[in-house]
């Protein structure tokens, strides 16, 4: 299947790379949650934005009319960024036509509307791009696989984890307060404690407080401002504000001076490898994040015999 699909990075103003990059097949480019390419550059086809984190670029990418998301990806731009998203929108699980490519549009768990794509080219060449990535299971088989790899690094064991749900619970029962990133994480947070019976008011900042009620609507449960409720949900940075010594940072980090309880919105680097088993890829290509782990990701998958590379090894460039 030599050439029937074409990785392509775009050389910004700078003379370096502009982010992630573009897939080119028949006569299409796909941009992948990169940044907007001026008008006097080559413009893709659409910009596929997976979902709403800034080092996904869809800042950028959200104020062109080729912009593609879905809408709650859409809406969670708007809140963050104060600006009108100005391309489609989709509900993840539905199909969006790009000129006459049938995109799908898979759930990948990591963040309220997070989506892979998916799509074949005109000699059935099966494409999938994952974006971020907690859930695998409704993804398709591929050809041509573009993976994330935050956790991909082998030979880090903090890359091998399991989610501390339990001592959630625990810290929940016992009247904590959590900090957590105010899109994605904070929502999770929000979740799991509805889920384990948590009725009361939950106290959450500003934009995490918009965020969630826009974002969750009626399964978020009552939300206040900060120290409003009996517990809390506010950005890391905030926890200082919540009353009480009772406070906990959602993060598998440990550089931390707030005590840690583990919750990913991210595979691990086995669930890495069971969702490449599940999609059962010929090719593989990590985009995210750009640096050490995608290329350590990349030498592992090519030891095993599968044809990979990372965005380093990219050697066609666009303007």
């Amino acid at each position: 299947m030599d050439g029937w699909i074409e990785p392509v990075r775009r050389i910004n103003s700078r003379g370096g790379h502009a982010p992630h990059l573009s897939l080119r097949f028949d006569s299409h480019l796909f941009s992948i949650d990169t940044s907007r390419s001026p008008k006097a550059c080559v413009q893709p086809d659409a910009y596929l934005i997976t979902h709403a984190h800034s080092d996904h670029y869809g800042k950028s990418a959200m104020l062109s009319p080729r912009a593609i998301a879905s809408v709650e990806t859409a809406r969670a731009l708007e809140i963050r960024y104060n600006h009108k998203y100005q391309g489609r929108t989709f509900r993840v699980g539905e199909s969006i036509m790009v000129d006459e490519v049938e995109i799908k549009t898979h759930p990948t768990g990591h963040t309220i509307g997070s989506a892979a794509y998916s799509w074949e080219t005109e000699t059935g060449g099966r494409v999938l791009v994952t974006g971020d990535v907690k859930d695998y299971q409704a993804f398709p088989r591929t050809d041509y696989l573009v993976s994330e790899a935050n956790y991909g690094d082998p030979y880090d064991p903090s890359c091998i984890f399991q989610d501390d749900l339990a001592g959630f619970s625990e810290a929940l029962e016992s009247g904590a307060s959590f900090g957590a990133y105010a899109f994605g994480k904070a929502q999770r947070a929000v979740a799991l404690m509805r889920a384990m019976g948590y009725r009361d008011e939950i106290g959450m900042d500003e934009k995490s407080l918009i965020l969630t009620r826009e974002l969750m609507q009626s399964a978020a449960g009552p939300l206040t401002e900060v120290n409003g409720g009996g517990s809390n949900v506010v950005s890391p940075w905030n926890l200082y504000q919540v009353h009480g010594k009772n406070k906990y940072f959602l993060t598998g980090r440990r550089d931390t001076s707030y005590p840690t309880i583990q919750l990913s919105d991210h595979l691990d680097f086995r669930g890495l490898m069971k969702m490449m088993e599940h999609v059962s890829p010929k090719e593989v290509l990590v985009y995210h994040p750009e640096g050490e782990r995608a290329s350590l990701l990349a030498h592992y998958l090519q030891e095993c015999g599968l044809e990979t590379m990372s965005l380093d090894m990219i050697e066609k460039f666009v303007r």
